[in-house]
């Protein structure tokens, strides 16, 4: 199985969109959002039909039994994350505080407080004419994107098979549902925009990929709008070893194609979707 993760230093680069096109290209590949605080991808090919849909416990937080607790407030001196509130006279644990570390249940002399499964998110399967894809709905306020990432990956590489190739559509940042999407990735294409913020974005996550045993690869979105910083961009990829594979012109068809819920290579008289084209040929390639 051949895995290509699509990712960004920050949000609003154009990520899913690359990543929505290449998958419409690639006909039969299984596709992967694996932004899971904010999934759309699912949009831009009709949702499908929904062919698994469950639950997955991915966390941890601590309850009080007020039967059993003594208030001796044990449990608020350990908790380094302000979790235990006093309410009357009795100690609680905001959940949205808890950490579920479990530093106040081994303290509790009464045994008092327990460890649950906290509800992270729906993990979802769905088929349409353009094949599987595999997304989550994750909980608000709900902790460990991370580990739902890695459980949308495994539904993913169950579908694709031996033989298979996945395209994910990573979240935005370095945090560790970055990380959970990059791992194992023979590819990763770091989409960024020719401005400073985005230049030092990309520098940042291109040092997290660096840890891991992926290729990167660079591609350049709305790059005419700034030919300075592009050139930057160019020279830093140049610098790292890394290959610029698509320099995207900016092109009002691709808001077009997200306002329509539409691949934008869909559109043949698109210059960016022509260019998009060119540059998933090159990424074949390499993979």
């Amino acid at each position: 199985m051949k895995q290509i993760v699509v990712v960004s230093g920050k949000g609003g680069t154009g990520k899913t969109t690359i990543a929505a096109s290449m998958a419409y290209l690639l006909q039969g590949c299984v596709k992967a959002d694996c932004d899971v605080d904010a999934s759309n991808l699912h949009m831009m090919f009709g949702g499908g039909e929904i062919k698994l849909n469950e639950p997955y416990y991915g966390a941890l937080v601590a309850s009080v039994n007020s039967e059993k607790c003594i208030n001796c407030g044990r449990c608020m001196q350990v908790c380094r994350f302000d979790a235990v509130r006093v309410v009357g006279e009795n100690h609680e644990i905001d959940h949205m505080e808890c950490e579920g570390c479990g530093a106040c249940e081994i303290v509790c002399p009464e045994g008092a407080i327990v460890l649950e499964d906290e509800l992270t998110g729906d993990v979802k399967l769905s088929y349409s004419d353009e094949g599987w894809l595999a997304y989550a709905d994750m909980k608000i306020g709900a902790e460990g994107s991370g580990r739902l990432v890695t459980e949308v990956r495994k539904k993913a590489a169950k579908v694709a098979g031996e033989d298979g190739i996945v395209i994910i559509d990573g979240s935005p940042g370095i945090g560790c549902s970055v990380m959970a999407s990059i791992t194992g990735c023979d590819i990763a294409l770091i989409v960024t925009e020719p401005t400073q913020s985005g230049l030092s974005d990309m520098s940042r996550i291109l040092s997290l990929i660096k840890g891991f045993n992926t290729t990167p690869l660079i591609c350049i979105n709305k790059w005419d709008i700034n030919e300075e910083v592009s050139n930057q961009i160019q020279e830093f990829a140049k610098k790292q070893g890394v290959d610029v594979v698509g320099m995207i012109p900016f092109d009002e068809t691709v808001n077009k194609a997200v306002n329509s819920l539409t691949p934008v290579v869909e559109y043949e008289n698109s210059q960016a979707a022509e260019k998009i084209r060119d540059m998933f040929k090159d990424i074949i390639k390499v993979l």
